[in-house]
């Protein structure tokens, strides 16, 4: 089929023509310049989802010298990660979007063209009125990842449009967070409360802690490691924190929840689950013993090929620990398709164990608050994204991306229908799998609007680009997350927005003026919002210039619940969920079982992607600071692999998965013991397609391009992307057999 919205590659022309400094500042010190006559600005970080606190030092040039953490943020500590302290680079990046561009026809052939801020927001303000007139405001819809989606989703709100999505819920977390709710009746939140300070077992399944790299979290592993607390990791490459545990179990790839239904049934049938905290607060034991009873360690050994004694040896070091023990839930937990329920035995095994709300198992988060500015009501919606889903993902208590690209796909037959999209800040075709079908229904679009600091490839099959400013640039709500102890961080800009960028809260002020919304941004700088919310506290922006951070004690509560405390959890029945009726009502198992999942045919392996410390998916691999620190990704892949394919370590290969698609680039093959022999590994977010990335352009492959059979999970809607397998190509594909 054509498409009539044609990729568009972004030249060099149409990304303007400014003049670039030919030499970055460093972002490790302040040079030698004295730190005392450099101005400091309150910062949070938006390299990644953890939102560090901290300060920009810039000199009176402008210059910005270096980034540091803030000493009293609980997400930081005082200390940045490497993607932190490279957080300059993203303002520094030469390849940076500094324009409004808008595809236009000429002569046939359809070209990005620079246009000004009024004719580019006067066309998206007419054709959100032609769809609003023609199918409904919530025809609309917003793709949102950080900061600038906060703002976006204020303005979808007042336009008379709900559906707005993260794609981190469905392609990330969502699993962990409804398995969490049906068990203990609250979802595990962000940062997760694990109290690994004083935990004295860690459990970690498929949990890259060090390589993905959550600040504080790190430096409490690093504290437990020091004091000889047990780590035991399940995971099928001696990843970074599997080689500094007690155990690593190298799994056999899509057999976890047998192993976690093995050691329930190990820590029930010697009676070493937490009996008094069981009975008080947990219904459904009898069930959850009686269904464990087969799922014996030597029945795991034939599936998971971790020999039974050490299923047994490591269930007994967790019980030895607890209440002191954390089975981590994880972050990116969308594996398989049956996530939810492998998330649920997680939280299971936490329960008899007795960890949630316990010192050294899961805390009680505390959060902060501060007043929002007074607005008037939303227009209440005909229509939102769960009419659209229907039926779909009974347990889906927040919106599915995948679901919004179903809705607007040519072959969708729901009465509810998506005509166009904003994408803010979340590279789309690299987040949500299967790229054909998101591709397919961004070309069934009356409109397409990207939001974004760099030209990701998402941007060629724009109608409009619009180039936001980057977090050094602007200020944004302030951060309020949940923690051990209730706070707040500011974000004011550091130095002015370079080119003709903008920060998002300035971009919907304007569109809506032009749509007649006026009275739900009254503002004319952002900063005005949060002078007033801090004024209601007895604060100002003039105090946070100084603070940073504000801890709110007035918010704080107990941590934990203390031993024989009465405690209601927010469940149906005030217990802790064991055996979960409301999932049998909704048709769904009420206690996890194991299910044998695909397996690769011969020639094949299991392909699997995770994280770095210096690099955040796409969003950092163009950046001239942190490509200094890796600047492509490699494939692990064991030595009786590279035997059985005749390959070399450095060799230069291409892949090929299951459905027939082959890698657009090539990536050069580590040899290594420390991966199973029925799998790969890479680094995700390199092989970027887009040439004015010139850091990162063709520098890898593209995990999200090879991942076409994906496994949806029926009680929430998550995207399972570990069931793809590739083949090994050795000499470069035509061009026609690679993806372009």
């Amino acid at each position: 089929m054509q498409s009539r919205r044609k990729f568009i590659k972004i030249s060099t022309a149409s990304a303007g023509t400014m003049m670039l400094p030919l030499s970055f500042p460093s972002f490790f010190s302040g040079d030698d310049e004295d730190v005392s006559k450099l101005k400091k600005v309150p910062t949070y970080c938006e390299v990644c989802f953890w939102k560090c606190a901290g300060w920009a030092y810039v000199n009176e040039k402008g210059d910005i010298k270096k980034i540091v953490g803030n000493k009293f943020d609980p997400h930081s500590n005082g200390r940045f990660c490497p993607r932190g302290t490279g957080g300059v680079g993203m303002y520094n990046d030469p390849d940076r979007l500094k324009q409004p561009m808008m595809r236009k026809t000429r002569n046939g052939k359809q070209e990005f063209v620079n246009v000004s801020w009024n004719e580019a927001l006067d066309f998206i303000a007419q054709k959100m009125k032609d769809i609003k007139s023609e199918h409904g405001a919530e025809s609309l819809a917003l793709f949102n990842h950080g900061s600038g989606g906060k703002h976006f989703s204020t303005l979808f709100k007042a336009f008379g449009s709900t559906n707005i999505t993260a794609p981190s819920y469905a392609q990330c977390k969502g699993p962990r967070e409804e398995a969490f709710k049906a068990t203990f009746g609250k979802s595990v939140g962000s940062p997760e409360p694990a109290d690994i300070k004083n935990t004295d077992c860690l459990v970690l399944l498929g949990n890259h802690i060090g390589e993905n790299m959550h600040n504080n979290l790190v430096q409490e592993v690093a504290d437990i490691q020091d004091r000889k607390a047990t780590i035991i990791t399940v995971d099928p490459r001696l990843s970074t924190i599997a080689a500094h545990s007690k155990y690593w179990l190298p799994i056999k790839p899509s057999t976890d929840l047998a192993l976690l239904l093995a050691w329930i049934n190990v820590i029930i049938d010697r009676g070493i689950y937490d009996k008094d905290y069981v009975e008080k607060y947990a219904n459904g034991f009898d069930e959850l013993k009686n269904h464990v009873n087969d799922f014996t360690p030597e029945w795991a050994e034939k599936i998971t090929e971790i020999p039974a004694e050490q299923i047994k040896k490591t269930a007994w070091e967790m019980a030895q620990a607890a209440p002191k023990v954390i089975i981590h839930p994880g972050r990116h937990v969308t594996w398989y398709g049956d996530d939810t329920q492998r998330l649920r035995a997680i939280a299971i095994l936490n329960a008899i164990l007795g960890s949630y709300g316990r010192e050294g198992g899961f805390y009680l988060p505390n959060k902060g608050k501060l007043p929002k500015m007074p607005l008037p009501a939303y227009p209440k919606p005909n229509w939102s994204w769960k009419e659209m889903m229907g039926d779909k993902y009974p347990y889906a208590h927040y919106s599915v991306a995948n679901a919004f690209i179903d809705a607007t796909h040519p072959d969708f037959k729901g009465e509810h229908k998506l005509k166009g999209w904003f994408a803010v800040g979340t590279n789309l075709t690299t987040t949500i799998p299967d790229q054909k079908r998101t591709l397919e229904a961004i070309d069934n679009l009356d409109l397409f609007v990207v939001v974004d600091t760099m030209p990701a490839e998402i941007c060629g099959y724009a109608d409009v680009i619009l180039p936001e400013c980057t977090y050094l640039e602007r200020c944004d709500h302030p951060r309020i997350s949940p923690h051990r102890k209730a706070n707040f961080a500011v974000r004011m800009p550091a130095v002015k927005p370079k080119y003709l960028t903008k920060p998002a809260s300035w971009m919907v002020m304007k569109l809506g003026n032009r749509l007649g919304l006026q009275d739900y941004f009254p503002y004319k700088d952002y900063s005005e919002v949060i002078d007033w919310q801090l004024r209601q506290i007895g604060s100002s922006l003039a105090d946070m210039k100084q603070r940073g951070v504000k801890l709110q004690p007035e918010f704080n509560h107990g941590l934990f619940i203390k031993d024989g405390e009465d405690y209601n959890f927010k469940t149906a029945s005030g217990k802790i969920e064991l055996y979960a009726h409301d999932l049998e009502k909704k048709g769904f198992d009420p206690l996890p079982f194991y299910t044998e999942h695909e397996k690769p045919s011969k020639g094949f392996y299991r392909l699997n992607y995770g994280r770095a410390p210096m690099h955040t998916f796409t969003r950092t691999t163009n950046n001239p600071n942190l490509t200094d620190l890796m600047d492509a990704n490699n494939l692990w892949v064991n030595s009786i692999t590279a035997k059985e394919n005749s390959l070399y370590n450095g060799q230069e290969v291409w892949l090929k998965n299951q459905d027939g698609i082959v890698s657009a680039f090539s990536i050069n093959v580590r040899v290594t013991e420390r991966i199973r022999p029925d799998m790969v590994y890479m680094i995700h977010g390199f092989g970027r397609s887009n040439k004015m990335l010139e850091n990162s352009y063709g520098k890898g492959i593209s995990d999200s391009e090879l991942i076409t059979n994906v496994k949806i999970d029926p009680i929430m809607g998550g995207t399972g992307m570990r069931a793809n397998f590739v083949s090994f190509i050795t000499e470069k594909p035509r061009k026609e057999e690679a993806i372009v």
